[in-house]
């Protein structure tokens, strides 16, 4: 824990370094330091890019990646299943469809709505969607008191087909401006990110991850099955609630504020798995700080790689998933 800490602090000092703005022969760093120490000696546009751009960008990747990679290994845990993210049960899906919906159609109700909610429209949408698919999910799933995890993974994949239907045809009738606005929101991007929504997506970890990272042993004794759990003293039903609405409440956060970020719940479970096993007793805290890393160096590369302009962090973080997803499909291929 401490090795991936130091490095995920490394990562973040390369990353405040890394830009084209130039900061007179000073590091970036440097800057940083003279700002938190409040120095009235810094020109204006060096602290809006040091302090507003690049170190607002690092915290919300640091959020991001953490609250995503945590979701992804809380769902594979519960499911039982090495492919299980909020994509495969509809969360993802659900976001994307009322952000396209309040993209291409929010001009005929914006100017109704209060100034504070038109500003944040997209980010709420994305938000109520969601949780209306974890609703939903969840609803038609469970009978009797109980939730069937099987009949939750198909009413998921059954909700994203229709989801991204509907925003298919959205996309067929949007306009040029709308979308470019949706083709940047599905490919994600933190270029948005701001000190007021970090609070917001700080407050949101830290609440969820108060509950969530003490079911280590309680996601090992599922490993056993359901019943062998219940029979350790572990509230199954109880824990399949609560996992599944604080993932709602982080992967709906997440995407309000940063688009569609694919692969991410995917790739550091995986890898954790690698080396421990499945003991999420270590692999729950690991994945909130391994997926600060992966988040946080692809955002560095997204933003260096073709400078000045910015490559949505979404192509890499599919282009590092894809050949994972793959090598998981191949090692359980004998089993499927």
């Amino acid at each position: 824990m401490t090795i991936s800490t130091i490095l995920l602090v490394s990562i973040a000092v390369w990353s405040i370094n890394t830009g084209v703005y130039d900061f007179g022969g000073k590091s970036a760093f440097k800057v940083l330091a003279k700002v938190i120490q409040g120095d009235s000696g810094l020109s204006l546009s060096d602290k809006y890019v040091v302090w507003d751009v690049r170190a607002a960008r690092i915290i919300m990747a640091i959020l991001i990646g953490s609250m995503l990679s945590v979701s992804g290994t809380s769902l594979q845990g519960l499911f039982k299943n090495p492919l299980a993210t909020g994509d495969l049960i509809g969360l993802t899906s659900g976001a994307t469809l009322l952000a396209a919906i309040a993209i291409v159609l929010g001009g005929h109700f914006k100017e109704y709505l209060p100034e504070a909610v038109q500003f944040s429209l997209v980010g709420i949408s994305a938000f109520i969607g969601s949780f209306l698919s974890m609703m939903l999910v969840y609803r038609i799933s469970t009978s009797g008191g109980k939730t069937n995890v099987v009949m939750m993974l198909l009413t998921g994949v059954a909700i994203t087909a229709i989801g991204f239907s509907i925003t298919g045809f959205l996309i067929y009738i949007s306009k040029d401006e709308q979308l470019r606005d949706l083709t940047f929101w599905n490919l994600g991007s933190l270029a948005a990110a701001t000190w007021t929504k970090n609070i917001i997506l700080a407050i949101v970890m830290i609440g969820a991850y108060i509950i969530l990272l003490p079911k280590g042993k309680a996601l090992n004794a599922m490993m056993l099955g359901e019943k062998d759990a219940q029979h350790l003293g572990i509230n199954v039903e109880r824990l399949k609630k609560q996992i599944i609405i604080i993932v709602a409440l982080m992967v709906g956060s997440c995407v309000a504020f940063s688009g569609t970020i694919g692969f991410v719940g995917l790739i550091v479970p995986y890898i954790l798995r690698l080396l421990f096993k499945s003991n999420y007793t270590f692999i729950l805290p690991l994945s909130a700080v391994f997926g600060s890393i992966l988040l946080l160096t692809a955002d560095t590369f997204s933003r260096s790689i073709v400078e000045p302009s910015e490559l949505p962090i979404g192509i890499l973080t599919a282009l590092m998933g894809g050949p994972i997803f793959i090598a998981i499909l191949v090692k359980f291929k004998k089993s499927l």
